[in-house]
């Protein structure tokens, strides 16, 4: 059944009496878009009020001030540039012109804009800051001793000590505010940063939980994230952390996505490196020091000594890296100038009271004497962090020659052959270490023989030979000993390796003598012998072969 309406769907009896009348629409206001810091939304009033003829220089002032705060900071010089060109500009905007400046990176117009400005509060923050960034220690005390007991001040001196490396006296100062601004929650991911540079990585994931249970979607706390996985497990486990945050499609994830997509290519072990990592050596630290570490990887020493050799080195991280960067670099040339400024960065971190006791700190000292031959003090900081490396084979390559280089073959051997990496395995170092080792460790000359013969011919496989050779003669392996002296006299006829061959070869047969090698060698022996046309083999092979036929030997 249908049922007819009371009242017309249009017309003057549809709407409710004067109740629904008085209903109408408010128009946002900007007080409501800045208290719920919907910086876009302000924006978006402000620039609407100016080209419909509502605004004016307070317009202006707003529109540079949100700007500010989504991260466009050039959008935010530009509005700030502009007012300075007005008559009775506001002196207080070349103080908001500087820190637009300084967060493009543009520091000496930054602190000629702050001089400008009036002294206050912010521009002594903007001017400390700045004297952090052009290393003006006296300059730097001058606005230190201007800080107050104020929360602004503390949390500039705060991030001073945490770009300086003092992360223990940052996370005090992060610590101190809270206990009194529990609701200051971003506080937990700089507490968090600062733990994640001691390499407290657990306890980092912990502080940083209390944020993004209220901020989900936050770019940089989930980045954050995403890096103690990396270090706590692997790189798809860290990569994984990342795609939440760009499935998400955060507002925030555009503010941070240069940051987002180099860490990516750290995820990657370097995928990408080339296309993502030059354009952010300017914009994000970092960049330019994992663009040297992947030069590294590839071998490219060259361009990796290019692109640091001019870098000050004011982290821990960066004089390990300019370290590495001129050991590798001296070891490829020969270069002791290089090998000794990379002994000099090692031993500054190795031996600073920050560094010391850590893990960095340690296998700097173990570098330092590694390159000064010292490898008894080499094993004594390595021996102390090797349960953190088990599975690593550069540490384990490392710690390898230093045992073998104090002459403990036997535990050198174990450790080279737990070395997976093809690369290090086929490098000449590894080869002619473990043949060393091979021939101490109970009489392993014919595995030593064996690295070489799985070489191509070329000088490293000349030179591994001549080791076999030398080496193999000294503890008396005679036979393989013979075996690499006749290689090297048929590539080579220097009288010297004649001598080294006859000498075997009349080791060999004393051992055969002596029953202490099989008789039927003595006919490879002779054949060895004979390869040479020295006169002196008819008389040896003479003196064999009777001794041969008295004891009924078949040559």
């Amino acid at each position: 059944m249908m049922l007819s309406r009371t009242k017309p769907a249009t017309g003057p009896g549809s709407s409710t009496p004067a109740k629904d009348q008085k209903k109408k629409k408010k128009l946002p206001k900007l007080e409501d878009f800045l208290q719920g810091r919907d910086y876009t939304g302000a924006i978006t009033l402000l620039e609407f009020n100016r080209n419909t003829g509502k605004g004016n220089e307070e317009t202006d002032f707003w529109i540079a001030f949100c700007a500010f705060h989504l991260g466009d900071y050039k959008r935010a010089m530009e509005e700030y540039e502009r007012m300075t060109h007005r008559d009775g500009c506001h002196p207080d905007v070349w103080t908001n012109l500087g820190c637009c400046y300084f967060f493009l990176g543009m520091y000496p117009e930054a602190d000629r804009a702050a001089q400008r400005g009036p002294k206050s509060r912010l521009q002594n923050r903007l001017l400390f800051h700045l004297s952090h960034k052009f290393n003006d220690e006296k300059r730097l005390m001058g606005y230190h001793q201007n800080l107050q007991d104020i929360i602004e001040d503390q949390l500039s001196l705060a991030s001073i000590h945490y770009l300086r490396s003092h992360y223990q006296e940052s996370i005090d100062i992060y610590k101190r505010i809270l206990l009194d601004n529990r609701d200051y929650l971003a506080l937990n991911v700089y507490v968090a940063l600062c733990y994640y540079k001691l390499d407290y990585y657990d306890v980092s994931q912990e502080v940083l939980a209390v944020y993004l249970q209220q901020q989900p979607d936050s770019a940089i706390a989930l980045n954050l994230k995403a890096c103690n996985h990396f270090r706590l497990y692997n790189g798809k486990a860290a990569e994984a952390e990342l795609k939440s945050l760009q499935d998400m499609a955060s507002p925030s994830f555009l503010f941070a996505r240069d940051l987002i997509k180099h860490n990516l290519v750290v995820f990657r072990s370097g995928e990408g490196a080339l296309q993502v990592l030059p354009p952010l050596i300017d914009v994000i630290p970092e960049a330019r020091l994992n663009l040297v570490i992947y030069y590294l990887k590839q071998d490219d020493v060259i361009e990796a000594y290019n692109l640091i050799k001019d870098l000050e080195p004011t982290t821990p991280q960066e004089y390990i890296l300019k370290g590495v960067v001129n050991a590798s670099l001296g070891q490829e040339q020969g270069s002791r100038e290089h090998l000794k400024i990379a002994q000099q960065y090692f031993q500054l971190v190795g031996g600073s009271a920050s560094e010391c006791d850590t893990i960095p700190g340690r296998q700097c000292m173990a570098s330092c004497f590694f390159l000064l031959k010292q490898f008894e003090d080499v094993l004594i900081y390595l021996n102390s962090v090797k349960s953190y490396f088990y599975n690593d084979d550069s540490f384990n390559f490392n710690y390898a020659q230093a045992k073998a280089a104090v002459g403990n073959f036997k535990e050198a051997e174990e450790v080279f052959m737990l070395i997976q990496s093809d690369k290090i395995k086929q490098d000449y170092t590894y080869l002619s270490w473990l043949a060393r080792c091979c021939k101490h460790n109970d009489r392993k000359a014919r595995l030593a023989w064996e690295l070489y013969l799985k070489m191509e011919t070329s000088a490293e496989s000349f030179s591994l030979l001549q080791l076999v050779a030398n080496d193999c003669y000294k503890m008396g392996q005679f036979y393989y000993a013979a075996k690499a002296f006749d290689v090297l006299e048929r590539l080579d006829p220097n009288p010297e390796y004649w001598e080294g061959k006859r000498g075997a070869c009349v080791g060999v047969f004393q051992l055969i003598i002596a029953g202490h090698e099989p008789r039927d060698k003595l006919h490879e022996i002779l054949q060895i012998l004979r390869n040479t046309t020295n006169p002196q083999v008819e008389y040896i092979t003479r003196t064999m072969k009777k001794w041969a036929r008295e004891n009924k030997v078949p040559v």
